[in-house]
This record gives C-alpha cells, sequence and structure tokens, in this order.
C-alpha cells in the first residue's frame, strides 16, 4: 500500500493530549460501548458478580487485552510512524487471526473499521484516510486495536500513551457493560475503573516490549464464554 502520514513524535503534546481523551470517551462513536468484552456471557452463565467483577477486568487486561489488542496497538502505532503500512497491515492480519471465536473478530472488525471511518472525518490526517481506504479495499481486515494505533500515530500521540488511553477506553466500556448488566452501580463502576491503573500501567509496560510473535490472548474462558453468548436466544451486546 502506498500511504503517505505524519509522523509521530515522541512526546505527547496537549493536542494529542486532547486526542486520546477524545476517542477514549464513551461518547466516541466508534462502536466500542456496544461491547461487553465477553462479560454478559459471564453474566448469562451466572459465572461472576459483584465480588469477582474486579478479578475478571484484571484477568482480561493481563491475559486477553494486553498480550494482544495492547501488544498489535503498540506495534502498529511505531509502524505507522515509519510510514511502514506493509508491516501495519501484517500486524492487523496477525492480530485478526488469533481471534478464535467469531464474535470476537467482527466485534474487531467492526468497531476498527467504523473508527477508521469516523476518525478519518474528524483529524482528516493522509495515513488515516490512507489506512482507512486500505481496508475498504479488503487489503487488511482493520481490527479496533490496529485502527486505534494508526489513528494515534497520526496525530501525534506517544505509543505509551496511546496504549494506556485505549486500555483505559477498554476499561469504562467494560464498566458500562457491568452497569447494564447490573452487576454494579455507578459509584462502584468508577472505584472499578480506578482499582484497574495499576493493572494498565502493568500491561502497557509489557505491551510495549513485545514483538509480533508475542500477539496472542490466553482467556481461553473468555472464549468459551463469548461462542456460548453467540448462541444465547437474547443478547444486550454485540459481544
Amino acid at each position: 500500500m502506498d500511504l503517505a502520514a505524519g509522523r509521530a513524535g515522541g512526546g505527547t503534546s496537549l493536542g494529542a493530549l486532547l486526542v486520546s481523551l477524545q476517542l477514549s470517551d464513551s461518547a466516541f462513536p466508534s462502536g466500542f460501548y456496544t461491547l461487553s468484552h465477553s462479560l454478559e456471557g459471564f453474566a448469562q452463565a451466572r459465572a461472576v458478580d459483584a465480588e469477582s467483577l474486579p478479578l475478571l477486568l484484571e484477568d482480561l487486561l493481563r491475559h486477553s487485552v494486553g498480550p494482544a489488542d495492547a501488544t498489535a496497538l503498540a506495534l502498529a502505532h511505531r509502524a505507522a510512524a515509519a510510514d511502514d503500512w506493509q508491516r501495519v497491515a501484517g500486524i492487523d492480519e496477525h492480530l485478526y487471526a488469533t481471534k478464535l471465536g467469531r464474535e470476537g473478530r467482527l466485534a474487531s472488525t467492526r468497531t476498527g473499521r467504523q473508527l477508521l471511518d469516523l476518525a478519518a472525518e474528524v483529524f482528516d490526517r493522509p495515513g488515516i484516510t490512507g489506512y482507512h481506504r486500505a481496508v475498504v479495499r479488503r487489503e487488511a481486515p482493520g481490527t479496533q486495536a490496529v485502527a486505534a494505533g494508526v489513528i494515534y500515530a497520526a496525530t501525534g500521540v506517544a505509543v505509551r500513551h496511546a496504549v494506556a488511553a485505549d486500555l483505559y477506553a477498554f476499561c469504562a466500556s467494560f464498566a458500562g457493560a457491568a452497569l447494564r448488566l447490573r452487576l454494579t452501580d455507578h459509584r462502584r463502576a468508577q472505584v472499578l475503573i480506578r482499582g484497574a491503573a495499576p493493572v494498565i500501567e502493568e500491561v502497557v509496560a509489557q505491551a510495549v516490549r513485545r514483538e509480533l510473535a508475542d500477539v496472542g490472548a490466553t482467556a481461553f474462558l473468555a472464549d468459551v464464554m463469548s461462542g456460548q453468548h453467540e448462541r444465547a436466544e437474547a443478547r444486550l451486546f454485540a459481544s
């Protein structure tokens, strides 16, 4: 793919910080907040309650989102900043292949494509527009994490801040799903998000050190719950 993009700087300016805040805001209509990240499956199986909710979130961060999506985001960010679009597409394909469940793959690509489509309009950067076109042409799957990596790189958000912002968005989305599933209340949801902060720091530090061969999740019970959720008669969330 012959794409041109602005290179991301090493630090995060105030403007770039505002970008990360906008992208991680639940009001940003990427579709990310239509997902429960397997939580609805756990709730349907009565395998989670208010007490175990923080432990489930920590496990998903450490063993699913961190080694898979967060790592792919960091790798895609660096590749996009270097204008290596063939590598970005390769990371995208690799991440897509690691998502074993159909529901997870669809959720990732639907939100990723929506994110690219919206960001191309909102931020108007050549790298974002170019990769969005590549995804539309089906030259790459357009997973959410890789799309986010491309957008953060094009808007000058430093890689560590980009990974942290996306992990925060995941936690906020998870907490929002817990609220709608009546597994928590508004006050405890904020405690849940804040309690995940040390784990987010841990996961960021690991994600930015990994290589492509390391990308992949090991949260097999979450995959099982996602598969059961896919076949449920009634569903509130897309995943």
